[in-house]
């Protein structure tokens, strides 16, 4: 099994950047993949899930509408990339983001919450105002 992420940088506010979590060695779509993210001093939040055998995607209050989750079109289950492209980027959203498989995603209020199987090493996000 494994997950590698990559994309995160530094950007200027108001600008654009796409994460990439490569996963391979299990059937992805049997799976929730998402991204939580940890800004500095604060809790690990969940803010995009791809819930492909639901044809369900999430998103936490704060990132709608900017940003957007999916997958490529391999027909491969076993080896597939999943997308987080991120628009109209904050300050705020400055964090390390990480990808995750797992189970139960839902709402909790503004963020996400879920059953975490397994975490990326995460990558960072910087966006400078």
């Amino acid at each position: 099994v494994q997950l590698v992420e990559s994309g995160g940088g530094l950007v200027q506010a108001g600008g654009s950047l796409r994460l990439s979590c490569e996963l391979s060695g299990f059937d992805v779509e049997m799976y929730d993949i998402g991204w939580f993210r940890q800004a500095p001093g604060k809790e690990r939040e969940g803010v995009a899930c791809l819930r492909a055998r639901y044809g369900v995607k999430l998103f936490a209050e704060d990132v709608k509408g900017r940003f957007t989750i999916s997958s490529d079109s391999s027909r491969d289950s076993t080896k597939k990339t999943v997308f987080l492209q991120m628009n109209a980027l904050k300050p705020e959203d400055t964090a390390v983001y990480f990808c995750t498989v797992g189970a139960a995603w839902a709402p909790r209020g503004k963020v996400l919450t879920a059953s975490v199987d397994l975490w990326g090493k995460g990558t960072l996000v910087t966006v400078a105002s």
